[in-house]
């Protein structure tokens, strides 16, 4: 059996708090802001599989609400994520993001992240897609208020 889950999170920028995206730190002269590192695309792939297995949202399994999180590194999530499929008898077979941010550039640190993204679910770095894209200016992300990220997974049963 296979199945097809979605996930979407986003995040306001901050000054003085380090930007973590896909499990790699940027150089950058802002962060994000969350509970934990507030790695919105990790937190899209986290949403995307729990989806696809019918498991509850990230927010359920690592709420901000828990001191435990409180700056919690978001690929120590998804390995939960993983893991979690794994109990209900799934593992991830894919999964495809999409971030939306005006800055930093994403290009670089692209091959980075796949292999991050990699060593916390297992997946194979061809298993992993990425794409980065602007929102043109318009709302609070193209005024560079906000990161957003999109992701799609393929879970299969084992």
């Amino acid at each position: 059996m296979i199945r097809i889950g979605h996930g979407y999170d986003i995040h306001r920028t901050v000054p003085g708090r380090p930007l973590v995206l896909g499990g790699v730190r940027f150089d950058c002269d802002f962060g994000l802001e969350g509970h934990s590192d507030a790695d919105c695309l990790t937190h899209a792939i986290c949403d995307a599989l729990l989806g696809a297995a019918g498991l509850p949202d990230i927010g359920h399994f690592f709420p901000n609400t828990d001191p435990a999180w409180k700056n919690a590194d978001s690929q120590i999530l998804l390995q939960r994520v993983v893991a979690e499929l794994k109990k209900q008898g799934f593992s991830p077979v894919n999964f495809d993001a999409t971030l939306i941010a005006e800055r930093p550039k994403i290009a670089p640190h692209l091959a980075a992240m796949k292999a991050a993204l990699a060593a916390s679910t297992g997946l194979p770095v061809s298993a992993i897609g990425i794409k980065a894209t602007t929102n043109e200016g318009a709302d609070d992300i193209g005024r560079g208020l906000a990161l957003a990220a999109h992701a799609v997974a393929l879970i299969q049963s084992t």
